[in-house]
């Protein structure tokens, strides 16, 4: 009997910004688990299937589940919004069937999305276009103290950054924290800056601005920020402004 769970990233949610082979693996197994928001997403999709959810900072209960499906002979997929393996539930995954013999014999088996980095910088032009970062402002799972070390490496480095879970009702601040350590860090205040929030989902908003202005927003958890480099710059286009980051080509 085979048993196997695919981790899946399913992109911000919508159809038609999940890969082909993410689609077709979901469309072909018994039960799909994840997160409760992100499960709501799937359940017009996949009207027939079985469906099971934990709430957030439930992840570890949600892997066991996979396990215990998976165990039963049903294909099983964890779906993580973005990617899998960025911020998802792969790694965990990995984690849990090292240190439990009785999960040995199920095959895991990753397929990747696209994460909020690439959605959302293709919203505001392209921020990313040439070396980033992706740093998470989530101090959860991440002292403070590390976060803090990242984002002054990044300004050294001179780095794109996207940045994920800028602020929470818990973090209210942190966002206007990491701009601070930057422009410590020897960021320019007016460096182009800019921010997606609900990418490819209904009140999908972005805006290009500077890192002061951005030091000012009240963004949450599903939106992305993106800093500049030293050589990104905002230009004027047909739909509005829109940032760019050079790649060193002579225009």
């Amino acid at each position: 009997m085979e048993k196997v769970i695919y981790v899946v990233g399913i992109g911000p949610g919508k159809v038609d910004m999940m890969t082909r082979e993410v689609f077709d693996i979901l469309g072909k197994c018994d039960v799909i688990i994840g997160y409760t928001v992100y499960i709501e997403l799937l359940k017009d999709i996949f009207p027939d299937k079985e469906f099971a959810s934990t709430p957030m900072r439930q992840e570890i209960e949600r892997c066991h589940m996979c396990f215990d499906y998976a165990l039963e002979g049903k294909k099983v997929a964890m779906v993580c919004s973005g990617d899998a393996g960025v911020y998802g539930m792969a790694s965990p995954l990995f984690e849990l069937q090292e240190k439990n013999d009785k999960y040995c014999d199920v095959e895991i088996i990753v397929k990747s999305g696209v994460t909020a980095a690439n959605s959302g910088a293709s919203l505001l032009g392209a921020p990313l276009n040439n070396d980033y970062c992706v740093i998470s402002l989530s101090d959860l799972l991440t002292p403070w103290k590390i976060i803090e070390k990242r984002l002054v490496a990044a300004a050294a480095g001179d780095f794109s950054i996207a940045i994920y879970n800028p602020q929470s009702k818990r973090r209210r601040d942190y966002l206007k924290k990491a701009c601070q350590i930057l422009i410590s860090g020897g960021v320019e205040p007016d460096r182009a800056c800019g921010y997606a929030s609900n990418i490819g989902r209904q009140n999908e908003i972005f805006e290009v601005c500077t890192l002061m202005d951005l030091m000012e927003k009240d963004l949450g958890m599903f939106s992305t920020v993106f800093i500049g480099n030293s050589e990104t710059h905002m230009v004027k286009t047909k739909k509005g402004m829109r940032l760019v980051t050079r790649r060193g080509y002579a225009i």
